[in-house]
């Protein structure tokens, strides 16, 4: 399987890449990049600026409808995916867990998608996608329909329950982004 590191946001409120933002002296996609190459075949970064990750030893690519936000992204890391499914996560979550991932990961076999729910909804930048849902985010992406959960509709979709995130994560912080100065200092202090 391969890992889908979504790093090409604008980064209109936090003013600078959130990428490189630094957590108890780390940067957040190095802590992401490594998690990721620790369970998975083949790591992908999608950006817009690749030059800026070169130091990554990561496959690079960028979008190949431009301008379509996440949902963009996640197709152009499946698109270019060298396996048929592709755990997806957003560059700037601190908390992702690799014991949690692992666990989506043992049980994807057999679905299109798996995407954890919380009782705000879906979390699907922290999700595993078939190359399956390519045609269908392609319709979307053509529409300029952006929302991502839109391509659900019709796949296999193992969705995992709250009470078994929760045991992976007791605090609630691991989908927790950074999107401000003032989240990061909230982290930071946390």
């Amino acid at each position: 399987m391969t890992g889908i590191i979504l790093s090409g946001g604008k980064n209109k409120r936090m003013g600078t890449n959130k990428a490189f933002l630094k957590i108890d002296g780390q940067r957040l996609i190095d802590r992401t990049v490594g998690i990721l190459k620790s369970l998975l075949d083949h790591v992908i970064v999608v950006t817009n600026t690749p030059c800026l990750y070169l130091d990554l030893e990561v496959e690079i690519v960028t979008d190949i409808y431009t301008n379509k936000g996440a949902l963009g992204g996640i197709h152009a890391g499946l698109f270019h995916s060298p396996s048929k499914q592709a755990f997806v996560v957003a560059c700037d979550m601190p908390f992702i867990n690799k014991h949690f991932i692992k666990y989506m990961l043992e049980r994807s076999k057999n679905f299109d998608i798996v995407v954890p729910k919380c009782p705000e909804g879906f979390q699907p930048l922290h999700a595993i996608y078939s190359q399956k849902c390519l045609s269908r985010i392609e319709n979307l992406l053509a529409n300029d329909k952006l929302k991502i959960t839109d391509f659900y509709k019709g796949f296999k979709i193992l969705t995992i329950n709250e009470d078994m995130i929760r045991f992976f994560n007791p605090w609630g912080r691991m989908f927790l982004n950074v999107n401000s100065q003032q989240d990061l200092e909230f982290i930071v202090k946390n």
